[in-house]
């Protein structure tokens, strides 16, 4: 639009632009206008005249606002960019220091503990397939009778674990990330957990798991 009034000269244009603007000033305004043809539009039609220059740039800055708009609108239904992925945030507390937490969670025979005591499968499962977890940035992991299994992104010990972190019943190839950070909290610690990149419609069932699974559990085994 403003290349094409661009390309026109003032005189070759101001009658079409004349018509453009009382039809966008009678859509904007609401009343339907009775000003005559272009010619007559300056004396018909005084008001628009005195504040033609002001108004005429408020138009058209309105009407390439729309144009924007809508180019907008369909960059955003095109670009493949999703807006409504589930992601999980929680923030447990336990009545125990940074690094007791650490050892419990990258700790493969203390978690195995922590699993028996989030009783997500029977103990004779976990029993089977004892919990697997590297201390190794890297490092693979398989926990919970091997259900879950992942790998080590980032390990820094008593602040942070990241994880890839999937289940077996998953797509093959589909990891979501799992992330830990622990902070101290007086004479404890916060745990300050974000889950994203699961499957859709996961997020409730996930987020009930991290719960009894693993911080109720965690607790538990932390008294």
């Amino acid at each position: 639009m403003f290349h094409v009034l661009e390309m026109l000269t003032i005189e070759e244009s101001s009658g079409a632009i004349n018509d453009v603007l009382l039809r966008f000033y009678a859509v904007t305004s609401g009343i339907r206008h009775k000003c005559p043809p272009k010619e007559a539009v300056e004396p018909r039609c005084p008001a628009l005249s005195s504040n033609r220059r002001q108004w005429m740039t408020g138009a058209v800055a309105a009407i390439g606002g729309l144009a924007v708009g809508s180019s907008h609108a369909w960059a955003g239904a095109e670009d493949g960019v999703s807006r409504t992925a589930e992601a999980i945030h929680q923030e447990p507390v336990f009545k125990a220091t940074p690094v007791r937490i650490d050892d419990a969670l990258t700790d493969a025979q203390q978690f195995q503990k922590v699993e028996l005591l989030g009783r997500a499968m029977k103990s004779s499962d976990l029993a089977a397939n004892a919990a697997q977890i590297s201390r190794e940035p890297g490092g693979s992991s398989a926990i919970f009778g091997a259900f879950i299994v992942g790998r080590q992104l980032e390990l820094v010990p008593n602040k942070r674990i990241v994880q890839a972190w999937g289940e077996t019943s998953w797509n093959p190839g589909v990891y979501s990330i799992a992330k830990f950070e622990l902070t101290e909290q007086g004479s404890g610690t916060k745990l300050i957990f974000d889950h994203t990149g699961f499957p859709a419609s996961a997020g409730e069932r996930l987020a009930a798991g991290w719960k009894s699974h693993y911080w109720d559990a965690l607790e538990e085994f932390l008294s």
